[in-house]
């Protein structure tokens, strides 16, 4: 496997949710899915809100053979879905899939209330597929953890509120280094449509901007 065949078979669903050909076939945060989908071999979902958890779009990808893996919150919304905390490793589908953290530092609700708790356990992926790392952060600013993420492909959120601002995701990407930043979590709730355009401005690596399918 290599990057740019990640790359050819990576759609951008909207906001977080991604689809990505592997194989596995792999959707993260499926959420809003449009036309006729196929049958997922792995559904990854890295915390329980409505716009990442959402039961009934899991179910339009449910196959007899689906594996669901969830933060532990959405793990409880998900029928037949496994629990898997940060700092767990799970080998299914063929694949090894990790799961890091993913939590606000400076993004507040109310004085001293971050919209993602360190301590919900909410969380990113990393899939190795082929030899190549395929890194999903979920809603996360810029946090201690990412310092020694070893990835090519990283999808980082970009839109400020709830994540990462552009500038944020900026310095993420530079202390994590892929070969590929994918911008996401803008165009739908918050951010504009033109965050991955702006991120790609600044970020010196390279940059691929999907437009959303």
């Amino acid at each position: 496997m290599t990057v740019e065949k990640i790359l050819e078979g990576l759609r951008w669903l909207g906001h977080d949710s991604f689809q990505l050909e592997g194989p596995p076939l792999t959707f993260f945060d499926p959420w809003k899915l449009k036309g006729v989908l196929p049958k997922a071999d792995l559904v990854l979902v890295s915390h329980e809100h409505f716009d990442h958890c959402s039961p009934d779009d899991v179910d339009k990808l449910r196959g007899p053979q689906t594996v669901i893996l969830a933060a532990p919150l959405a793990a409880g919304k998900l029928e037949g879905a496994r629990a898997v905390r940060p700092g767990e490793t799970v080998h299914a589908c063929g694949i090894d899939i990790q799961a890091v953290p993913a939590y606000n530092l400076n993004k507040f609700r109310a004085p001293g209330q971050v919209f993602h708790p360190d301590s919900a356990g909410h969380v990113g992926w990393i899939l190795d597929i082929g030899g190549v790392r395929v890194y999903h952060a979920g809603d996360s600013d810029l946090i201690p953890e990412m310092k020694g993420l070893q990835v090519d492909i990283a999808l980082l959120p970009v839109s400020g509120t709830y994540v990462m601002t552009i500038d944020e995701a900026i310095e993420a990407a530079k202390l994590i280094s892929p070969q590929v930043v994918v911008p996401m979590h803008y165009g739908d709730i918050v951010g504009s449509d033109n965050d991955g355009a702006l991120f790609a401005a600044g970020y010196p690596g390279r940059t691929v901007v999907l437009q959303p399918e």
